[in-house]
């Protein structure tokens, strides 16, 4: 592989808030925020913007810069990755430019044959992607943050460095404006409304059940849509600050594509490629949160000793390890960490770490491939959850269980389940929470774990409405 060299200027610390608000007036802005930094994981931040390529796919149609590429839109995205080839640099965050964006749930088609849902929500593209040359990255544990420009799509060496020094110019100009920092301009919420009822989503999980214990699956994970008007004056970089306040996570993400907002405060990484090595993080297992420290002590350890919850984290641990055996080398699959709790604002969680080896000739997209959506949030057998999926929630899923993150040019990749996902788009916002379903699932469980687990975006919205800081 040729290279020359990308261009690192390493600045004075700037939190990544105050930063992402410098740039939020730019283009495309893509903000990967690992706004809880707990160890071992939110080690990085990214914020980029102003791309120089956009991959799209709608209908299954991959597009470049609004032209149509193949068929095949996985072929299609590893071709544009290969134009821009770059070795990583050592001592940096990994991601040091590439492509960044949303992987929606609905790609699931471009893979299996599946039923289309009823409904069609947003008719949002299943995939956007911006290919970005310019990366500010910050690395959390050392407090250090850096410009990374590559100078792309340039592909002279000489005028690649001359363009590398000129974007990273522009960036410290941009960076430094003040005047750019905030917008606290707050808007009303309308009342919200799901697409089941409760008595509708307690019925839908016992058709599920009845499915499961008639041989159908093994698990299936439903989720309720909740959706709400917002006025014009609604502003979503105030209401992101809000959730990542609210419901810190390691894996959260803010897009602004124009019309388009989508803010993620997930704790759920999906997929994460570090050169070979392969880590996934299912989590399968959830708890309320108390206020009261014994009680909240208490429910971790109703968790924690929960057969039910356990079995499902191991069906999804197993799919995992079966999905990785596609494209990682043999033997090398493990389970470094079986159902081990992890806490954040509003609910306990049991997380499972599955891990391998990418075999050679295989890539960051093969591996998105053999593992896309990710089997913590469809059920096991995958293909049979995903029909059950569309025959019970019958509208698209969206942004929803797909994935947000990063495909590096290097190779590094690092991506999200987009859980605890808000999509605000067209004067309106929509958000998903849902469960695992097995035959041990007590029905009116399941419908206050979605509670749950949407409260701390149902605050989000509250907040941002009545203009709190």
């Amino acid at each position: 592989m040729t290279d020359s060299p990308i261009h690192v200027r390493e600045l004075p610390w700037m939190t990544p808030v105050v930063a992402m608000r410098r740039l939020a007036h730019r283009p495309h802005l893509t903000f990967l925020d690992s706004a809880a930094n707990q160890e071992p994981l939110g080690h990085y931040s990214y914020l980029t913007c102003d791309p120089f390529g956009t991959y799209m796919v709608v209908d299954g149609q991959a597009s470049w810069n609004g032209q149509k590429l193949g068929d095949d839109p996985w072929g299609a995205l590893r071709t544009l990755l290969a134009r821009y080839p770059q070795e990583h640099r050592p001592g940096l965050p990994p991601f040091q430019g590439g492509a960044a964006g949303v992987f929606g749930y609905d790609l699931n088609r471009t893979l299996e044959r599946l039923p289309v849902p009823a409904a069609s929500g947003h008719r949002l593209p299943q995939a956007i992607l911006h290919f970005y040359d310019v990366v500010v990255s910050y690395d959390h544990r050392e407090n250090r943050c850096w410009i990374v420009s590559t100078g792309r799509p340039e592909q002279d060496p000489a005028r690649r460095a001359a363009r590398a020094r000129h974007r990273a110019n522009e960036f410290v100009a941009l960076l430094a404006n003040p005047n750019l920092a905030r917008n606290d301009a707050h808007g009303a919420v309308g009342p919200w409304h799901s697409n089941f009822s409760r008595a509708g989503y307690i019925a839908a999980v016992r058709r599920v059940v009845d499915l499961i214990l008639a041989g159908d699956a093994f698990q299936v994970n439903i989720a309720q849509r909740f959706c709400a008007r917002l006025t014009t004056s609604f502003d979503p970089v105030a209401f992101y600050c809000q959730l990542r306040s609210l419901n810190p996570a390691p894996f959260a993400a803010l897009l602004r594509y124009g019309k388009l907002t989508i803010a993620s405060s997930s704790p759920e990484r999906f997929l994460k490629l570090d050169g070979r090595a392969v880590e996934t993080r299912p989590i399968k297992g959830t708890g309320v949160r108390s206020t009261e420290p014994m009680e909240d002590r208490r429910q971790a350890q109703l968790l924690v000793t929960s057969d039910k919850d356990r079995a499902e984290n191991i069906m999804i641990v197993d799919l995992l390890r079966s999905d990785l055996s596609r494209v990682c080398t043999p033997d090398s699959v493990d389970v470094p960490a079986l159902c081990n709790l992890e806490s954040y604002a509003s609910v306990h969680h049991l997380v499972s770490v599955v891990t391998g080896d990418l075999e050679k000739g295989q890539d960051a997209v093969a591996l998105l491939q053999a593992c896309f959506p990710g089997g913590s949030i469809t059920g096991a057998p995958k293909v049979r959850a995903m029909e059950i999926i569309t025959e019970i929630e019958r509208v698209t899923r969206e942004v929803y269980c797909g994935a947000i993150g990063f495909v590096a040019f290097s190779g590094h990749m690092d991506t999200n389940i987009a859980i605890r996902t808000v999509t605000i788009d067209d004067g309106s916002a929509v958000f998903h929470a849902g469960g695992g379903i097995t035959a041990m699932s007590d029905p009116a469980a399941e419908y206050d774990e979605t509670l749950a687990k949407a409260q701390r975006m149902f605050d989000a919205f509250a907040a941002s409405s009545s203009g709190e800081p």
